[in-house]
Parts: structure tokens; C-alpha cells; sequence
């Protein structure tokens, strides 16, 4: 089936006295869209995809879905391709707006939100936020009213190839054999698994992994310290608007990576998805490797973000799907499952796609088995 790419955009009001994004008026919020639809036929249903930092619209399971026959609708933030000052408690205005805009702009009566990877917990917090509204301020302490943004929950959830959080995704990923944030490059050899000389090696023991995973939690809470005393000094300066910017070295060492028997699944051993984990944990790309002190606040914080797949998946209400795909190098098989366990719905449900990597790249001839999958659940719930 052929499909139409309609790129589009929508413009809303925001009154904030920060901002965190490059150019654009001030009092304005630019957020650009692209719905994949059939060539012909209508629905009365539209699948919205979206993630923090955007660019999904070309992703195979998005295409694959419009071809089967859904309308979807892929929603960049307008922290498109940049989360260095991302808050997500304005990705979740970002989204609200684009809800409001579906049904009025398009006429959907139904909104289904595909979680796809770090889309996952924010759909999760978007549905949280929308079902029992309750936040004014980030973490930060800034002025950001989700109480008052009348967000409109959506029908469904659906969590595919999808991660618990981009905080807990980083904590898990950190490199705690960094003891001292000024001097990052000085490790801890007996934490440092990726150094020959460590004496822990795969596989790993129970006692060596609880302690790992310590001092992981541990590392992000020195750098929250860190930050939280950061903003103090400047507000009591003077100057609470005030900004910094910062670097977080070593975000990729997990001990999945380096020994399989960790939250066991079909990936490969010694890779992640951005290659040699070693490699990846020193490189530009990394998770949170260029943040603000805000961003790190609502995105990063082990105890802080308030966008946690578990807490938010406990207090919604409506059909939530989880799909797990069992090659994945990104979203391992214990987030999908702790995901689907917190989801507080009766109707819930979860399917694993044996042998699916993340993108379905490495196996496109499984991306049907997925879509199938999706389609039958909606149908399912008259979606």
C-alpha cells in the first residue's frame, strides 16, 4: 500500500521566562509534525508517535503502520535532535498541543500514543500528567503549569521496544568507576569493567553487580548535589535564571554490554546500539554527555525527573500495550517487563517479538510479525 507524507506544523502560546531552544519568537512554541497515512482511506483513529528529542518519522514500524492502513501522526519537540536544555515537562506540552491540534486539524476522535523507545516513559508521563494533572514547576523550581495545559488523555498507550526512563536508561549506563566528576578520566579500576586489570570479570557475581548498580545510583546523586547547589548559589546571587552548562563523561558501561547473562535476551554480546560500548562511553553521543543544570533536573535525576515509566504507568487508566523485542541493544527485556507490570489498566497486554532488534533493521522480515501484532490490538479495542 502506497502512503502520503504530509509534513506540517502548529504554533501555540507559551508564556515562560527561559528558553531553551535556538531562535524563534519569544511567547511562541514552534512544534513540526509529518502524518504517514494511506493513499486512500480514512480513519477515525490516529497513532501518535513522539520522543524527547524527535526524528522518528522515518522509522520503520512508523512506515510499516501507515502501510498496513493506519494514519500516524510522528510529533517532533521542539527540542528536535537537541536534548542539551530539554525539559520534559514541556515535551509534555509539546504533545498536548499536538493532541488538541490532531482532533481539530484532522478530525480524530481517537488518539493511541506510540511509545516507541525513549518515547515509551514519555507518553507514560504525558497520560500520567493528562489522567491526574498535578505539576506547576520542574524540578528546577520554574514556572511550567500542566494543571492548567486542560491536557487531553489519550485512548491508548502502546510501549514498543521501549526503556523505563531516560534517567533510569542513564543510571544504568553510567560509568560508576568515575569517583570524581573534575577528574573523569581517573578510574576506579576494580569498578572499571572495561579495563583488563579489573578483578571482576564475566560473568559477573551477584555481590559485584549489586555493587556496581550502587554506585552507579550514587554517581548520579553526587552530580544532582552537584546541580542543586549550583542553582542555589546563583539564586542567591541574584540571578535565578542563570544558567550552566556541563559535561558528564562515561555513559555507557553496564555490565549487560560485557556479560550476557545480565537481563538475559537474544542481543549481541560486547555491543550496544551505538556500537562498542567501550568505544560509546567516551564518544560525543552518549546519554546526557552535554546538559544544563535544568535539564539534568527533569531529564537525568536518578530521584528528581518525574518521568519514570514505573510511577507514571501506575496511576493511568487506559488500554496499554507493551511490545518487547528480544535482540534489542537498547531497551532490554527487564524494562518491558517491570513496564508492563507497574501499568495500573485492567487492560493490558504484552508480546514479545522473538529475535527483533531495535529499529528492525538487522531484521526487517520481522517488522510484519510487530505490525500484525499492533494491528490486532487495535482492532481488538476498536481502534
Amino acid at each position: 500500500m502506497n502512503v502520503v507524507r504530509e509534513p506540517y506544523g502548529y504554533t501555540y502560546k507559551e508564556t515562560s521566562r527561559l528558553k531553551e531552544v535556538y531562535g524563534g519568537p519569544t511567547g511562541q512554541v514552534f512544534v513540526e509534525c509529518m502524518r504517514i497515512r494511506p493513499e486512500t482511506g480514512e480513519s477515525r483513529t490516529c497513532i501518535l508517535f513522539s520522543h524527547p528529542i524527535g526524528g522518528g518519522s522515518f522509522l520503520p514500524l512508523v512506515t510499516a503502520l501507515a502501510r498496513a492502513g493506519r494514519h500516524v501522526v510522528y510529533c517532533n519537540t521542539r527540542y528536535r535532535g537537541n536534548d542539551t536544555a530539554l525539559i520534559l515537562e514541556k515535551c509534555v506540552l509539546d504533545l498536548g498541543a499536538c493532541v488538541a491540534d490532531l482532533k481539530r486539524r484532522f478530525g480524530y476522535e481517537k488518539v493511541v500514543l506510540g511509545g516507541w523507545s525513549g518515547g515509551g516513559s514519555l507518553s507514560l508521563f504525558y497520560q500520567d500528567q493528562a489522567e491526574h494533572p498535578t505539576i506547576t514547576e520542574t524540578p528546577a523550581g520554574d514556572p511550567v503549569d500542566l494543571v492548567g495545559a486542560q491536557l487531553q488523555p489519550a485512548d491508548g498507550v502502546m510501549l514498543l521496544a521501549a526503556h523505563i526512563s531516560r534517567s533510569v536508561t542513564l543510571t544504568e549506563w553510567m560509568d560508576p568507576s568515575i569517583l570524581d566528576e573534575d577528574k573523569p578520566f581517573e578510574r576506579a579500576v576494580d569498578l572499571n569493567i572495561y579495563d583488563p586489570r579489573c578483578p571482576h570479570q564475566p560473568p559477573y557475581s551477584e555481590a559485584f553487580v549489586a555493587r556496581f548498580r550502587e554506585a552507579q545510583i550514587a554517581r548520579n546523586r553526587r552530580i544532582t548535589a552537584r546541580v542543586k547547589a549550583t542553582l542555589a548559589e546563583l539564586k542567591a546571587a541574584g540571578d535565578p535564571d542563570m544558567e550552566r552548562a556541563f559535561v558528564v563523561h562515561g555513559t555507557m558501561c553496564d555490565v549487560r554490554w560485557t556479560d550476557p547473562t545480565q537481563d538475559p535476551s537474544d542481543r549481541r554480546p560486547r555491543t550496544c546500539y551505538l556500537g562498542d560500548p567501550r568505544i560509546a562511553n567516551e564518544g560525543p553521543v552518549g546519554l546526557a554527555r552535554f546538559t544544563t543544570l535544568r535539564s539534568w533536573l527533569s531529564q537525568w535525576s536518578y530521584d528528581e525527573s518525574r518521568a519514570h515509566g514505573e510511577k507514571n504507568a501506575a496511576r493511568i487508566s487506559c488500554p496499554v500495550l507493551t511490545v518487547n523485542n528480544t535482540a534489542d541493544l537498547a531497551c532490554t527485556p527487564s524494562h518491558a517487563r517491570r513496564l508492563f507490570e507497574a501499568v495500573a489498566s485492567r487492560d493490558k497486554s504484552y508480546i514479545d517479538v522473538q529475535g527483533a532488534d531495535h529499529y528492525y533493521i538487522e531484521r526487517p522480515d520481522l517488522l510484519p510479525t510487530a505490525v500484525a501484532a499492533v494491528g490486532a490490538w487495535l482492532d481488538e479495542r476498536g481502534f
